[in-house]
């Protein structure tokens, strides 16, 4: 990986020797307040939900919520994979909760989400790769949620038609899948995953008929400018509709570091860019992330 972006690549952005200690003022977070977030807030304390947002202490929680967004995990919190930029713990995952369809769905209900995005670990070591409690929890969240709208974050199953055409049987109204980094970086960044894999999983999934595709990226692991261009170009020949764009930040010091800290200015152009290339939505800026502004993205 290289320790610093070409800077006339990558307009704006900071060395990794000129990053300090101290985050950029850009990447400070307002608390969340509003009435639906203090409500929503309440009954996950209640009731011990469990969401991404939480557990995940994301930036725009209070955002989403506010709008009736919210993202569930489910398979565990224990990954077979191990990302360098990943903070779930990598180990020998839990036993599969069959009851987990009912109790993601209602916790939808109990928090009356108007759109749900759900994700998961990766379970390799499962057969179906986890692809059956996908579906299931597809089906118990239409059946008591019917007016929720829904957005499925995939793993790539290791490209396997089989797992994926569970996801396309089920139909939610976007299927994401992240490809995270650009091509050069992903060995690296994604140490089990590949990039050609990713982009034929999308690539498969939109084939199959799914109305809304969508794919993510994240900046400052030290990918040029030109390698993010690409990147979206890749995505966008695979038929991507939705391309979200934010800012790593490292986890924990066990982690990958961050080698620049993008400059507002600089998530700007690229989403000028990307709407030129023809994506229907493109969410960029530093703290965006996979499921920011989620559910504008099924129209």
């Amino acid at each position: 990986m290289e320790s610093v972006i070409d800077n006339n690549l990558a307009v704006g952005t900071r060395a990794a020797g000129e990053l300090g200690g101290a985050k950029p003022k850009w990447l400070k977070v307002k608390l969340p307040i509003g009435e639906k977030y203090t409500e929503l807030r309440g009954l996950v304390d209640k009731y011990q939900l469990n969401t991404i947002c939480t557990s995940g202490s994301c930036p725009n929680m209070g955002e989403c919520w506010g709008e009736g967004t919210a993202t569930f995990m489910i398979l565990g919190n224990i990954c077979t994979r191990s990302c360098g930029f990943c903070g779930v713990k990598t180990g020998r995952p839990e036993t599969v909760d069959w009851d987990e369809p009912e109790k993601v769905a209602r916790s939808i209900k109990i928090m009356n989400i108007k759109h749900a995005v759900i994700t998961s670990v990766d379970r390799d070591d499962l057969k179906d790769g986890g692809s059956i409690i996908w579906i299931e929890t597809v089906k118990a969240i239409r059946r008591m949620n019917p007016e929720t709208t829904l957005e499925t974050l995939i793993p790539d199953f290791q490209g396997n038609e089989r797992h994926l055409d569970r996801i396309v049987e089920a139909n939610p109204e976007v299927v994401s899948h992240n490809v995270e980094t650009v091509r050069r970086l992903t060995r690296e960044v994604r140490i089990q995953a590949k990039y050609d894999r990713s982009l034929e999983v999308l690539r498969y999934l939109k084939e199959k008929g799914i109305n809304r595709t969508k794919s993510g990226i994240m900046l400052g692991l030290g990918e040029t400018e030109e390698e993010v261009i690409h990147t979206m170009r890749d995505l966008r020949t695979a038929n991507v509709d939705v391309v979200t764009i934010g800012q790593y930040l490292q986890p924990s010091k066990k982690h990958l570091p961050v080698k620049e800290f993008i400059r507002p200015e600089q998530f700007e152009k690229y989403q000028k860019i990307g709407l030129e290339m023809g994506f229907r939505h493109v969410e960029s800026g530093a703290l965006v992330r996979s499921s920011y502004k989620a559910a504008k993205h099924i129209l």
